[in-house]
């Protein structure tokens, strides 16, 4: 998978935070209904010793979620740990995970916040713009933002909002589980970014694309020699 290469990753703390400002208004919000054929998690982990990350990347059939592809890469960690500059930090190892790509997915479900974000680039939408395909932010925790719990039944949500800004959604994946935090990515809609999420959520609280790409990563981690 062919990826843009829209700046180096070579930059200050306070040049990343000007260039999230400018990307952020590149972010194309649109509507996403074509029928997904394949759809990607992705998630990150780093070393015991943080001098690395690891990106995985999971395809799936949209239908039988069964696994077409999985790839990873190892990548020197080069940015400090600076809330609100996580993609920084990881990005670098998704993109590069990406390029071993063969399928291009119709879309991807990223371990982390799309435009609910300070500054509205979390990595969801940071990747979209690299990746230019539609991306969906899912998170287990909140960044920013304020909600009232949904109910507790499958399917539930609540808006997260910014403010008087509605910058995502909290979302029921199962009866009496936590929520997810669902937000928009990269073309799509947040009401699209909740059906898909929904949508690839079973037995789980996480999407299953996403857990896959947990799963595995997680086992990279611990044994980076482990054959995916």
């Amino acid at each position: 998978m062919k990826t843009k290469n829209l700046h180096n990753w070579d930059i200050s703390a306070k040049n990343a935070i000007g260039l999230q400002k400018t990307l952020a208004r590149e972010v194309i919000l649109c509507k996403f209904d074509k029928k997904i054929k394949t759809i990607a998690g992705l998630d990150c982990a780093f070393s015991k010793d943080k001098k690395n990350i690891f990106a995985c990347i999971v395809v799936l059939s949209a239908q039988s979620f069964e696994i077409l592809e999985t790839v990873h890469s190892i990548e020197p960690v080069t940015f400090p740990y600076i809330p609100g500059l996580l993609s920084f930090r990881e990005a670098p190892a998704c993109l590069a995970a990406a390029e071993k790509l063969k399928t291009v997915p119709d879309c991807f479900i990223v371990d982390g916040q799309g435009l609910a974000h300070p500054r509205r680039l979390g990595i969801a939408c940071h990747l979209g713009l690299f990746l230019d395909v539609p991306t969906i932010g899912c998170a287990k925790s909140r960044l920013i933002g304020n909600f009232e719990n949904p109910a507790v039944g499958k399917g539930s949500t609540s808006p997260l909002k910014d403010k008087n800004e509605i910058i995502g959604a909290v979302v029921r994946t199962r009866n009496n589980v936590r929520p997810v935090f669902v937000s928009v990515g990269f073309k799509c809609r947040l009401s699209d970014a909740v059906r898909i999420v929904l949508d690839c959520c079973g037995r789980y609280r996480l999407p299953e694309p996403s857990r896959l790409a947990h799963q595995t990563v997680t086992r990279l981690k611990f044994n980076p020699t482990y054959v995916l």
